[in-house]
């Protein structure tokens, strides 16, 4: 989620950041190499070398070993645009507020199955309602039913794949939401 979140605030809202041009595609890149590419290819090493039994990770135990492992990924990320002070601080402060959903779904991860898909939708969600807010030339409408109609599909799909019992899709989302909306209004405030 954060490449759809970062992907807005870069390319979608450009009053959202002062960044110039020329840096939003290899900062964009760096988002989704720490925070997509590189904590995937370490759960399907995991998967490999038999350290995870399964990518769907359908009992608590699967759950926090890559958990863990991404949340370090994403907090590496987060403390490495913090070291920089010629960046926007939007960037660490936006990646510090994704942290925190990671942080909780990870600690919740060791005692109950909250859905990590719904979590990380409830954040985006939130993000665009808030871009929507805080920028009136943000055009709202269409990432906004991007993001409710993702919502509903993945929603949906993890209760029909029976991967999740219903309370630990919404608490996902809710969680996610709360989270990201209070974070990210705290931000732009």
């Amino acid at each position: 989620m954060p490449t759809l979140v970062f992907g807005l605030l870069l390319f979608a809202v450009p009053q959202a950041t002062s960044i110039p041009d020329e840096f939003k595609n290899r900062i964009f890149f760096l988002i989704v190499l720490s925070t997509l590419l590189i904590p995937m290819i370490t759960i399907i090493g995991l998967r490999l070398s038999g350290a995870v039994k399964s990518l769907h990770m359908p009992e608590v135990k699967d759950r926090r070993v890559p958990f863990f492992i991404t949340t370090l990924y994403f907090l590496v990320t987060t403390w490495f645009l913090y070291q920089k002070p010629d960046f926007d601080p939007l960037l660490w402060l936006g990646m510090a507020v994704i942290c925190v959903a990671v942080v909780t779904l990870t600690l919740v991860s060791f005692v109950w199955k909250m859905s990590a898909h719904m979590t990380g939708l409830g954040g985006l969600l939130s993000v665009v309602l808030v871009l929507g807010n805080k920028f009136p030339t943000f055009e709202v409408l269409y990432p906004l039913l991007g993001a409710l109609v993702l919502c509903g599909i993945v929603a949906s799909s993890r209760l029909y794949l029976q991967a999740h019992r219903p309370l630990e899709v919404y608490v996902g989302w809710v969680v996610g939401f709360l989270i990201c909306w209070i974070g990210f209004n705290w931000i732009w405030a």
